[in-house]
């Protein structure tokens, strides 16, 4: 019969947040894949947890995907972390998921912890409809997106490097314009976490005199929603008339 692959959130940043359930299926597990496992076994050691550790990271998963389809195939249960946060959501872990889902393997992804979500919910902006970019493109097809993105009406939640945020911040100005709403939120759930809101032009300019560190989630207000034209109605023998 075969195993379960356990998709397992850790924290972002406090320890603390990890969930009962979460330990208690790692402890479980017959096998953990870890991004990277020096991160994972300071978790791991924290909660008393020891069990079999593998690498498995962005640029050995698709060499290692089917060997650990096999594992599951064969009765294991293999549970995935990533560093920080949900795995797959950019962070390995989206090609083991559907290798397992396409073999007929239940795939069980525990709810927990991510960045984007306190991050756009404590932004103090739209977060009823939200579009998630992820990190956007270093460099081809960075402002092609850029110029796609500047009509979105859904606020948008980035991940950004703390080396690139200004730039990413000054090229936003420019296709969004400068008075577009922003938040910075910097080091959710560690001891310094930070939210900086306001204009992408008065974000730019606190970034360039206060150099930003640590874990990153930009999030951006949405583009006014563009009213639609009002259709004009013609009568017999009329002048036009708006409805």
């Amino acid at each position: 019969m075969a195993g379960i692959l356990y998709i397992v959130p850790t924290p972002v940043g406090n320890l603390e947040d990890m969930s009962f359930r979460a330990v208690r299926v790692l402890k479980e597990a017959d096998l953990i894949l870890a991004e990277d496992t020096r991160t994972s076994s300071v978790l791991l050691k924290h909660y008393d947890i020891h069990k079999p550790l593998e690498s498995h990271h962005k640029y050995n998963e698709h060499q290692a995907v089917q060997r650990v389809v096999e594992k599951i195939e064969a009765g294991q249960t293999v549970a995935l972390v990533s560093d920080a946060g949900t795995p797959g959501i950019s962070d390995p872990g989206f090609l083991l998921s559907r290798a397992c889902a396409d073999a007929g393997i239940a795939v069980r992804t525990l709810p927990g912890a991510t960045a984007c979500i306190p991050a756009i919910v404590s932004s103090g902006l739209p977060c009823d409809r939200f579009a998630f970019e992820g990190f956007l493109p270093q460099k081809k097809g960075r402002q092609t997106h850029l110029q796609e993105l500047a009509s979105e009406t859904r606020t948008i939640v980035f991940y950004e490097s703390p080396y690139r945020l200004v730039k990413t911040l000054e090229q936003l100005a420019q296709f969004f314009g400068p008075d577009r709403l922003c938040s910075v939120a910097r080091e959710i759930s560690k001891v310094h976490e930070e939210h900086k809101r306001g204009t992408l032009e008065e974000v730019a300019a606190w970034y360039r005199e206060h150099e930003p560190k640590g874990e990153i989630v930009l999030v951006v207000a949405g583009a006014q929603p563009v009213k639609p034209e009002k259709k004009k109605r013609y009568g017999r023998g009329e002048e036009c008339e708006e409805e």
